[in-house]
């Protein structure tokens, strides 16, 4: 009988009136309509096979079986060979072929007869053992002849001791019990150990595996797969120069034995990363392992930043040095200048804490008698690696400031109280006032020169951030020489030269910053001044030539390769102050971040240290001037001032009014003005603040007296 099919499907519309309701109708079930066939269990277990196959926990299981595994076998052949390489002359050949392949014939040489050193000894070995059975059995013979003769003796004292005949023996049978009672304990323990030795061997060959990774990489964790947290080991470099994409180096570690090993030196620690030298072989030159250095960190699955190419002593050879995965993202500590409130500074001995090289080192920098020189793109941290300088040496309160900070954003404004001389502002007034400023710094210089030999004077500092703003002036003065501009006609441009030619000798230095090098805004002859040049981020190469000089970029020095925003602080230094590894040109230097409020606080533990410093905003124009009010505003906060310090404070006041004064015109003036303002202190002549302060009032109380 066949089943009937109901159709639940119901009209929509509403019945009409008085239309009979609606009835569901009962449609029977055609015949010819198939029944659904059922799925064949073949399919439904070949999903359900698929299913879990393909279940990333079951890759994950295999991908751990596989691995393990592989650890094992491995392991196993890692120790086959190092077994082998032991026992047989083949290491010996291997490295002849690959010092062969490199062409360092002499290495090969020197294999070759270490070879032969080898084979005779070996040759030595093996007719020792032709002679050793009889001689072993001689040994044997004679040793248990005098152990048991030594025995027998022991107990022949025994008996005569106790009166016991029988401890005659007693020696011998204690020995053979005790024989006895080893081999008892073989017995017992050989059987584990024939268990268990075999799971040993496994567990050693599978650990020797793990450490090397002798996995297929697929099977291997991700964090190896993807790269992060890769150790650096000899056969992954090797693989990442094989891959560089010379051929001449290809091929050369294709024909070595050892696939390329014995170019590697060791591999040891530096900082937050390895280090190790590559001696390349014959045919390939070190530029052009430099020149691919974003392909090799790729290959070393590292970024870009994270290799440095250097160039050793060592000929054909190239450093690299491979940062830990996303290490240098890492912020290094703050300043000692910050940690340390009872820090000071020697300007002349010491050296002043900049920040860490790449190794994690500490790296300082010696100031002494070097100009300076910091470049970079803007907003990289050039100014702030320039004042953490200033800031330490500022802790020396026997050197002395001049500064123009041709930005004007208050970078700089701390040194208000500490510099002698403080011009802040971008305009074409500011690069004049700081021209002159510079100015007055060499004429300060050749006073110095022509002193008496054996004069000593204080350190003078002169710093001028932005200076590519001077250099990019277009002011003329009343003889229409330029300000800015790189000629000789050029007044910034000439005073620098003039600084950086004999500036030294006499303590009289300039330190620069300024951003984005060109030959128009840092001339040729003003760059290559500075003995300390340093630079940040920079664009091109030629702009890093510009910055370091050719010396360093050959040598390995790519400021360009830094990343802008990302290496804020990131310096490339080259400079005889600070210490390079040896046979390299340059070194990196990431610097310690002093912010403003960091700086006011060691500025104000500076001003502690002196006896206060009255300092200049701007450089008066030559005028009718009055004497005493000048004297009186150089002193400053001090109560007594040394004549010569008064008269080098009037001078960068005012060259033009007092440039020329000597001691007696100051005594002129001062002893015009009252009794005793100049006198004797310490056996020195200074000038009294609190007497020349009376004097001015004086002066001024007889000046409204007579007016009236």
């Amino acid at each position: 009988m066949s089943e009937n099919v109901v159709n639940l499907h119901k009209p929509t519309d509403p019945p009409a009136d008085g239309a009979a309701p609606t009835v569901l109708a009962v449609v029977p079930e055609t015949p010819d309509t198939p029944p659904a066939r059922p799925v064949p269990l073949w399919v439904r277990s070949g999903l359900a096979v698929k299913r879990v196959a393909t279940d990333e926990r079951t890759k994950t299981a295999g991908r751990v079986v596989v691995r393990h595994g592989a650890y094992v076998v491995g392991g196993a052949r890692i120790v086959a060979r190092r077994t082998w390489d032991g026992r047989t002359a083949s290491r010996y050949e291997r490295m002849m072929r690959t010092a062969e392949a490199a062409g360092n014939l002499e290495a090969a040489e020197e294999w070759e007869e270490r070879l032969q050193r080898f084979r005779d000894a070996r040759h030595r070995r093996r007719m020792d053992l032709l002679h050793s059975p009889v001689e072993v059995a001689k040994g044997m013979a004679v040793g248990t002849g005098m152990s048991i003769g030594t025995l027998i003796g022991l107990g022949v004292v025994m008996a005569i001791n106790n009166g016991e005949i029988k401890d005659v023996i007693t020696p011998l049978a204690a020995t053979i019990e005790f024989i006895g009672l080893l081999i008892y304990i073989v017995s017992v323990v050989w059987g584990p150990l024939v268990t268990i030795g075999p799971f040993l061997a496994l567990l050693g060959m599978w650990t020797v595996g793990r450490h090397q990774q002798a996995a297929p990489q697929w099977a291997l964790p991700a964090t190896v797969r993807n790269g992060e947290g890769e150790p650096i080991t000899p056969s992954i470099v090797v693989k990442a120069l094989r891959d560089l994409g010379i051929s001449a180096l290809r091929k050369a570690i294709k024909e070595m034995g050892d696939a390329g090993a014995s170019m590697l030196g060791p591999i040891t620690i530096a900082g937050c990363g390895v280090e190790v030298d590559v001696t390349l072989p014959s045919g390939v030159s070190t530029n052009e392992v430099q020149s691919r250095r974003r392909k090799l960190a790729e290959n070393l699955t590292r970024h870009e930043h994270e290799v440095f190419i250097t160039l050793p002593e060592a000929a054909r050879t190239v450093r690299l040095w491979i940062a830990d995965s996303g290490a240098l993202d890492e912020p290094i500590g703050p300043s000692p200048l910050v940690t340390d409130e009872t820090m000071t500074a020697d300007y002349a001995k010491g050296k002043a804490p900049w920040g860490q090289d790449l190794r994690g080192d500490a790296a300082a920098l010696s100031l002494y008698q070097r100009h300076l020189l910091i470049t970079g793109l803007s907003n990289q941290g050039k100014t702030v690696a320039l004042r953490s300088l200033a800031l330490w040496v500022a802790l020396d309160k026997s050197v002395q400031f001049l500064m123009g900070d041709l930005k004007g954003a208050g970078d700089w404004a701390m040194f208000d109280g500490l510099a002698t001389t403080l011009i802040q502002g971008p305009t074409d007034e500011h690069v004049i006032q700081v021209t002159e400023m510079v100015e007055g710094a060499v004429e300060e210089m050749n006073r110095r020169l022509q002193a008496p030999p054996g004069t000593t004077f204080p350190p003078l500092i002169v710093i001028v951030d932005e200076a590519q703003v001077a250099f990019m002036c277009p002011a003329v003065d009343e003889d229409k020489r330029p300000y800015g501009g790189s000629k000789a006609k050029s007044r910034y441009f000439t005073a620098a030269r003039k600084l950086h030619n004999q500036g030294r000798a006499v303590d009289v230095l300039l330190w620069q910053g300024t951003q984005d090098p060109t030959d128009q805004n840092l001339p040729k002859l003003v760059r290559e001044g500075a003995h300390t040049r340093a630079s940040l981020a920079l664009g091109t190469e030629s702009q890093a030539r510009m910055a370091l000089g050719d010396k360093a970029v050959d040598g390995g020095a790519a400021p360009n390769l830094l990343r802008p925003g990302l290496d804020q602080g990131t310096l490339v230094v080259a400079s005889s102050g600070i210490k390079i590894p040896k046979g390299q040109s340059s070194i990196t230097v990431r610097t310690h971040y002093i912010d403003d409020d960091a700086a006011i606080a060691i500025t104000d533990r500076a001003k502690a240290l002196r006896d206060g410093v009255t300092t200049l905003h701007a450089i008066e124009p030559s005028e009718d001037r009055d004497p005493l009010a000048d004297i009186a505003s150089v002193l400053g906060d001090a109560a007594r001032v040394l004549t010569a310090d008064v008269l080098k404070r009037l001078a960068l006041l005012n060259e033009d009014a007092y440039g020329a004064w000597t001691n007696s015109d100051l005594k002129r003036v001062l002893d015009a003005a009252g009794p005793e303002i100049v006198y004797k202190s310490d056996g020195r002549m200074v000038v009294g603040r609190d007497r020349l302060t009376r004097a001015l009032a004086n002066r001024d109380d007889e000046g409204s007296a007579s007016a009236a």
